[in-house]
């Protein structure tokens, strides 16, 4: 498997520091083969889902792919990348000989629920090297090969209903309590090269302060589509393993999956029970959004997915 939680369980006495002045139960990405680990604090999902469009006489057109997992990472310094979602888009159309045709085939791997996840296993240390862009070459040509071994037993079809959702939900948005504002004034006061409790706590102290000019209520885009029996979820944010799981086991559809960074950014996603564990996922400043949010909209996309699904009514 390439999917890992990121975020852990300390053994205890282990320092757990958050940026606030407080510590955490849980952290993320502890350090590979840290012996302080305990355990990991949520689940994966290894499953890759994938949409297959092609034409009557077997032509490919376009394949959308979704895999749970963050950006690998070039290890190549500051550079911009496509990651390892470029990497398959280019691996897929090879795969399946597809390349240069005209028009064009349009391969994607979208971003599944991923926000507490990473390739990296904490529990070990690792021994191989990674040349610059190599690790995200692998993750990419494994998904790729995964894909079109699946799509040798995939049966197409010559028409398919569709059906689609959107709304928008509006979330009260976190701010902070005079006590974080205290703290984040004298961090602030603090000379630069002063100790720190925590590395990011100038960071999160600017952020903290900049929350109390944000509105207090934010409307959040979410979409559903449907493609016969397949349902697409989509989330302006960077969504946890096991809000995607729990769509996917709750949806009326056989398979369903979620699109993460959709529409919009909102920050992380997790849910209040991670919210309760901390780390930095849930830290004010990386989530913006009320604790409650994942519940809220999971009800919703169920909602929608119910609707999406109902048989047309017959035309009077």
């Amino acid at each position: 498997t390439q999917v890992f939680n990121r975020r852990y369980f300390m053994k205890p006495g282990t320092p757990t520091p958050n940026p606030f002045g407080g510590t955490d139960q849980v952290v993320m990405n502890p350090g590979q083969g840290n012996p302080n680990i305990l355990k990991a604090a949520g689940p994966t999902d290894p499953q890759i889902c994938f949409i297959s469009v092609q034409s009557q006489s077997g032509r490919p057109i376009a394949l959308l792919a979704n895999y749970g997992l963050h950006y690998v990472g070039p290890g190549a310094g500051a550079v911009i990348s496509a990651d390892y979602f470029g990497v398959f888009a280019d691996r897929i159309q090879e795969l399946l000989g597809a390349d240069r045709l005209d028009p064009p085939f349009v391969g994607i791997l979208s971003n599944g629920a991923s926000g507490d996840i990473n390739n990296i296993n904490w529990m070990q240390k690792e021994q191989r090297r990674w040349a610059p862009y190599e690790r995200m070459r692998y993750v990419a040509d494994l998904v790729a090969r995964r894909v079109h071994e699946a799509l040798q037993n995939v049966t197409y079809h010559d028409w398919v209903e569709l059906a689609a959702a959107s709304t928008d939900l509006t979330l009260q948005v976190r701010k902070p309590t005079p006590e974080m504002i205290e703290y984040a004034k004298a961090i602030l006061a603090k000379p630069a090269d002063a100790p720190k409790y925590h590395g990011h706590e100038r960071t999160y102290a600017e952020r903290v302060l900049n929350l109390l000019n944000d509105p207090d209520q934010v409307d959040v885009p979410l979409q559903v589509l449907r493609l016969g029996e397949v349902g697409i979820c989509a989330l302006p944010f960077e969504v946890f393993a096991e809000i995607g799981l729990e769509l996917k086991r709750k949806s009326p559809l056989p398979l369903t999956f979620v699109i993460s960074h959709a529409n919009g950014h909102y920050g992380y996603l997790p849910t209040p029970e991670q919210h309760a564990l901390g780390g930095y996922e849930t830290w004010l400043g990386t989530n913006f959004v009320e604790i409650e949010a994942s519940v809220k909209i999971v009800s919703r996309l169920l909602e929608m997915l119910h609707q999406v699904t109902q048989p047309e009514s017959p035309e009077n």
